[in-house]
């Protein structure tokens, strides 16, 4: 077979991988929103069977030779062109996939479905003995995986390669060393600062949940989510899923007293929909077409929420409307009240309401956890334990129950170790480009303030988007940037900001 031949044998093979993986999408995002309970058994044979597919397709033979056939050709000779960079990802994907045995992955993907079930359970009991037994079969599955895929140093690096390619732990340890050094002290300057925010006016007042979801839908829309492609649902955790072109999932959860619960997750999750709504479609299921990593996705949703939807500028577009939608609950808020109050920083349980002083704590405690539990065997009973002890090194706090603690988050649910790092580094790479996109983009703040984000969009949209995966993060930083990643950019955004809400010299 000649290399052209071979090119679109592959590319069909990969829009088929694509559409079974979406299949298995509709059904992940049905358990989390619409699925009865008692549905999780056979919910996980369903899942088990088609991932088994999919693997089995992505593993077959035929496809390493086709793919020699394209890398000893002339069509790769550019290695940024389309066919190169899909010929190089689906080299690493086949690489990794063909080293995971079918019936581990199926076995993995089973134990999985089902866990998620009982985590969720667990959690609404606050009983973290419920999920041990199943969190304990999903972590030496973890660990005989990291073996399977292979590793230089520690066997974490195996499972932070799947979400972050080419991230290595030393590199992380390092920036999150940084990051901390500085942020530590900022946040205890924060806390002892006189001037200090009304945390009542966004946590303990009345906002109707059905007010919620219209103001939410208003500046996602605003934000530039096409609602004709993406639909709003309430699940346990938010979350954002890509079914294909036109078809994306949003979902968040509301609580009548706490604005901001489903508000910022709403623009967190528009920002990973907005992600996907501009990939090229043309390429669609092909590395061309898909985001770079998950850090690179998380610093997505992490500048709609935080750089752009709790900035000044952009409540001075929202507030009067936010106030027109609850004229009862804020008829006597000023914006600027309102504003400091979405910005305040307190530290607190739960990650996805962590603000954006404290969040990076919370990621490198399960940081650190994660590298407890694979690189030394820490014991399922014993993580609780752990977990307590440093949250209250780090953010000073006795945890009062599981939910508040280890069972807050689905991901391990799931068998997704690995993929907290990715958070902070969405954080660092978010304020990066922001930063730039300032020095692009002059009156970035004017046009917010006059309800604008068009130009922030067309920007990212030139910038990151249309790349597709042509770059890893590392490199797609340096291209947009002209630096590489550092935490310096975060730390000095800030700085700048928190430092005048709260009067700090």
């Amino acid at each position: 077979m000649n290399p052209e031949q071979a090119y679109q044998e592959l590319l069909a093979r990969a829009r088929e991988l694509a559409l079974i993986g979406s299949v298995n999408g509709v059904l992940g995002w049905d358990q989390e929103v619409n699925m009865p309970r008692k549905g999780a058994a056979w919910r996980a044979e369903q899942s088990a069977y088609l991932a088994g597919l999919a693997h089995r397709k992505a593993t077959t033979p035929e496809i390493n030779d086709l793919l020699s056939a394209i890398e000893e050709s002339d069509l790769v000779s550019d290695p940024l062109s389309d066919v190169a960079v899909n010929a190089r990802e689906w080299r690493r994907e086949y690489d990794r996939a063909t080293k995971l045995p079918t019936e581990f992955v199926e076995r993995f993907s089973r134990t999985a479905s089902l866990a998620q079930n009982i985590w969720a359970e667990a959690r609404a009991r606050a009983d973290f003995s419920l999920y041990a037994p199943k969190l304990d079969e999903l972590i030496e599955l973890t660990r005989q995986k990291a073996e399977y895929y292979g590793y230089e140093d520690k066997p974490y690096d195996a499972l932070l390669d799947e979400f972050e390619p080419g991230e290595k732990t030393e590199n992380v340890k390092r920036l999150f060393a940084g990051l901390r050094e500085e942020l530590v002290p900022f946040l205890q300057e924060i806390v002892d600062a006189p001037k200090q925010p009304d945390f009542g006016l966004v946590e303990d007042r009345e906002y109707p949940v059905e007010r919620q979801r219209i103001l939410g839908e208003m500046a996602s829309a605003a934000l530039g989510l096409d609602y004709a492609s993406a639909r709003l649902d309430v699940s346990t955790h938010p979350f954002s899923t890509n079914f294909g072109p036109g078809d994306q999932r949003i979902t968040t959860r509301f609580d009548p007293r706490n604005f901001g619960d489903s508000f910022f997750s709403i623009l967190h999750e528009t920002g990973h929909a907005l992600y996907e709504q501009n990939l090229p479609d043309e390429f669609f299921g092909l590395p061309r077409g898909s985001a770079v990593s998950l850090g690179i996705h998380e610093s997505q949703s992490r500048t709609w929420e935080n750089l752009v939807g709790r900035s000044q500028a952009f409540w001075r577009y929202f507030f009067p409307l936010t106030r027109q939608i609850f004229p009862k609950t804020l008829s006597d808020v000023r914006m600027e009240d309102f504003h400091f109050a979405v910005n305040a920083v307190k530290p607190g349980y739960i990650r996805v309401d962590a603000d954006e002083v404290t969040y990076n704590l919370h990621i490198m405690l399960r940081f650190e956890i994660e590298q407890a539990i694979i690189n030394e065997g820490l014991p399922v009973e014993e993580i609780p334990a752990a977990w307590n002890a440093l949250f209250k090194a780090y953010l000073g706090l006795d945890v009062p129950d599981d939910s508040k603690g280890v069972l807050q988050d689905i991901h391990w649910s799931f068998g997704a170790m690995g993929y907290f790092p990715t958070y902070a580094l969405g954080n660092l790479y978010a304020a990066q480009f922001f930063a730039q996109a300032r020095n692009d983009i002059p009156d970035m703040d004017v046009l917010f303030a006059a309800g604008n984000f068009e130009p922030l969009l067309n920007w990212l949209r030139q910038r990151v988007y249309q790349h597709g995966q042509r770059y890893r993060a590392h490199e797609l930083v340096q291209v947009v940037t002209g630096k590489p990643l550092s935490y310096k950019p975060l730390m000095s955004y800030l700085r700048d900001k928190y430092s005048q809400l709260y009067g700090i010299a």
